[in-house]
């Protein structure tokens, strides 16, 4: 049966056999670690989503916060706090008192896939949390961090990958529906960006500069609205 779509996050949730299984080990090894599926992070009614891929084996799957003690979270909590989003820069530990301004984050995936690979089945599974999310508290713009989160994106307000690529910096406006049905809201635009992961800040295929460029174009979006 389809998830029920009210339910935004279920820290229980086994419905990926591979993925639950992974974590039963990964628990085993590392009896500190959340090794669960890891909750978004932030307000419910920000106007800002920022959607990553999935949580990283010693970073969020570790602390139980998207983004943080990996080094994806370097670069991402730096630029939030550089254009107002975030009290501060850091992100190694869920207790730092880092609080999000107008912003939340999730993944895709919420649970760590081996490889940091999750499969297309899972992430069709696992959409329905991501649709929950933009159904019962929809944000003004979407930052996709990366390819698959651009298409759960997509994936969750029942649009076609087809009609809108992804590109880094890339603009969409989208209609706002939810399982192919539209929601009678103002529509939703999703911002496009590489992955502020290790790979690609090394080696430049993303710079600071040009993660910072989306980031001040998402702000100053979001103030005009307003």
């Amino acid at each position: 049966m389809p998830r029920d779509h009210s339910i935004a996050f279920d820290s229980n949730c086994r419905d990926c056999p591979r993925l639950a299984a992974f974590l039963d080990e990964v628990r085993t090894e590392n009896p500190g670690y959340y090794a669960k599926p890891v909750p978004p992070f932030g307000a419910r009614d920000a106007e800002l989503l920022v959607v990553g891929l999935a949580p990283g084996m010693h970073g969020a799957n570790r602390t139980g916060r998207p983004f943080t003690g990996d080094y994806a979270g370097i670069l991402l909590f730096e630029t939030l706090h550089a254009c107002g989003f975030a009290s501060h820069k850091g992100s190694a530990d869920p207790n730092d008192g880092l609080k999000l301004i107008n912003c939340r984050i999730s993944n895709a995936v919420k649970c760590l896939p081996p490889q940091n690979k999750p499969e297309t089945a899972e992430i069709k599974r696992c959409n329905s949390y991501l649709a929950a999310e933009l159904a019962l508290q929809p944000p003004k713009v979407v930052l996709a961090l990366g390819s698959i989160a651009h298409q759960a994106v997509l994936l969750a307000l029942g649009l076609k990958l087809r009609d809108h690529a992804f590109g880094h910096h890339a603009v969409h406006d989208l209609p706002r529906r939810i399982q192919g049905k539209q929601q009678g809201l103002p529509d939703l635009r999703l911002y496009d960006s590489y992955h502020c992961s290790r790979y690609n800040t090394q080696t430049k295929r993303l710079t600071a500069a040009m993660f910072r460029a989306v980031l001040d174009d998402i702000r100053r979006d979001l103030e005009g609205r307003r």
